[in-house]
């Protein structure tokens, strides 16, 4: 990949339109002061003195804030919250990010709003150190009346957007945004729309979408010990690409991305060299996100995998938050 390609393909995303249809939840970062602890007189405990707060969208928000740094023009998040504070300051946070149109993110009082809540410990010349998160989700399957207003909002769109990122967040089947209807729209987007598809639980049952995952996800969706080295990881991916129809790519952490195009061999591109401490939350969704718009303007998968390996290794360099790269970052990186 070379500068010149990359600010071509680059100069193409203020033009997309890109829907993301998944879960989008709320990080909510808490930042502790140690210097300020003390002791509960009622109860005897320690407290954490809370000195700042920051909330940005996370999950499917956090691909969001990836397309938004990247410069996509049109961002339409697919998705609900809740009716309740925590959805305020998710629809705040969305609301405030250029490009982001929310017509299609639904509130609701039958669901409440998934918020990962972050105590970070902030220590002068230290990177930030996260105590135990609290989580709040849903664990009831979604109403059929939300998860209609998805369908809905997915048969609106239909030709109407140039790529489509798929998110599902959630622990427990059938409890957030992608439901088996939600999927079933899924499937009947154009073949030429790139519709990228990734779950926490793995994507078996899903349609024959762009499958984005994991080499242990790979692993246990073809039924195989695993996760995968690079040699076997290829000769997997190339067989779903070949049974999907559709390209797969596969995240391989330190070993890079290993990636197929249906009929043909697949290509592995190496991760980048480490430039200091890290942390890898976010990296798969950058991945994502970069993989959508490059192969909405039509790069091909090799070059859509190198910008996304050096995308990852900007993000896994940013500490005490889930980052984003642009594409300044991105070209300063490309060797």
């Amino acid at each position: 990949m070379t500068p010149d390609r990359f600010a071509a393909i680059a100069a193409r995303f203020p033009g997309l339109r890109v829907a993301v249809v998944g879960d989008i939840c709320l990080d909510r970062y808490l930042e502790i002061d140690p210097a300020r602890a003390e002791i509960s007189i009622e109860t005897g405990l320690p407290v954490h003195n809370v000195t700042a707060v920051r909330a940005q969208p996370g999950a499917a928000g956090t691909v969001i804030n990836n397309l938004v740094a990247l410069g996509a023009g049109t961002i339409l998040p697919v998705g609900f919250r809740g009716d309740d504070g925590e959805g305020f300051e998710l629809r705040r946070a969305l609301a405030a990010l250029p490009g982001v149109r929310l017509d299609h993110f639904l509130a609701t009082p039958l669901r409440r709003t998934f918020t990962y809540c972050k105590p970070l410990v902030m220590e002068p010349g230290r990177p930030p150190r996260e105590l135990n998160r609290l989580d709040s989700k849903n664990w009831t399957s979604t109403p059929a009346e939300v998860s209609d207003g998805i369908v809905a909002s997915l048969e609106s769109l239909r030709g109407a957007v140039d790529a489509v990122v798929v998110m599902d967040q959630v622990d427990a089947p059938e409890t957030g945004v992608i439901t088996a209807p939600v999927r079933a729209a899924l499937a009947a987007f154009p073949a030429g729309i790139p519709v990228v598809a990734d779950s926490r639980r793995g994507l078996r049952g899903y349609p024959p979408l762009v499958f984005k995952m994991n080499a242990a996800e790979l692993a246990a969706l073809r039924g195989e010990p695993g996760p995968y080295a690079v040699e076997a990881a290829r000769r997997a991916v190339a067989a779903l690409a070949a049974r999907n129809g559709r390209p797969v790519v596969v995240t391989m952490a330190a070993e890079g991305l290993v990636g197929a195009e249906p009929g043909a061999d697949a290509v592995h591109v190496p991760a980048l060299p480490l430039r200091g401490t890290i942390d890898i939350v976010g990296a798969g969704d950058s991945v994502t996100a970069n993989l959508a718009l490059a192969l909405a303007v039509g790069a091909s998968l090799r070059e859509a995998l190198e910008i996304a390996a050096v995308a990852s290794s900007i993000v896994i360099h940013q500490l005490g938050t889930t980052g984003t790269a642009s594409p300044a970052q991105i070209a300063a990186l490309l060797p």
